[in-house]
């Protein structure tokens, strides 16, 4: 009789096991395409002066970094995430990264190029949309 119970919790603790290790298989997300969004990101009302950094941001960054800052598998880190945090890159570092680029630290898209076609100006602007957009986020 202790045989027999102790086959049967054996096979019911494998067949529990079984049924976890396929359920897991089962949601594991399937590797995104290149260029999808990495984050989802809510959409506050923004300034105008935002608005502008929207404009900015789609024409000089969002081949990389998404439409929203949301990132593109394969292609750029999204910025509206905790590591973009002002207390961790501070606003200079966007005007830095702008002007000089910036070499590979975080993610794993390669080191990003200087971009030319912003002003300082519009780097502020830019700077002022992405914020809109962290602050919206829970990104403080």
């Amino acid at each position: 009789m202790r045989t027999l119970i102790i086959v049967t919790a054996v096979s019911i603790a494998s067949f529990g096991g079984w049924g976890y290790w396929q359920s897991r298989e089962n949601d594991d997300p399937q590797p995104a395409e290149t260029g999808a969004a990495m984050v989802q990101v809510q959409l506050p009302e923004l300034s105008q002066v935002a608005l502008q950094g929207e404009a900015l941001f789609r024409a000089n960054c969002a081949t990389c970094h998404g439409d929203v800052a949301d990132g593109r598998v394969g292609l750029g880190p999204p910025l509206v995430h905790k590591i973009y945090e002002p207390s961790h890159h501070a606003d200079g570092s966007f005007f830095l990264a702008a002007a000089q680029g910036v070499r590979s630290h975080h993610w794993p898209f390669g080191n990003m190029p200087p971009v030319d076609s912003v002003s300082q100006d519009e780097v502020g602007k830019i700077v002022v949309y992405v914020r809109a957009l962290q602050r919206a986020n829970g990104i403080y």
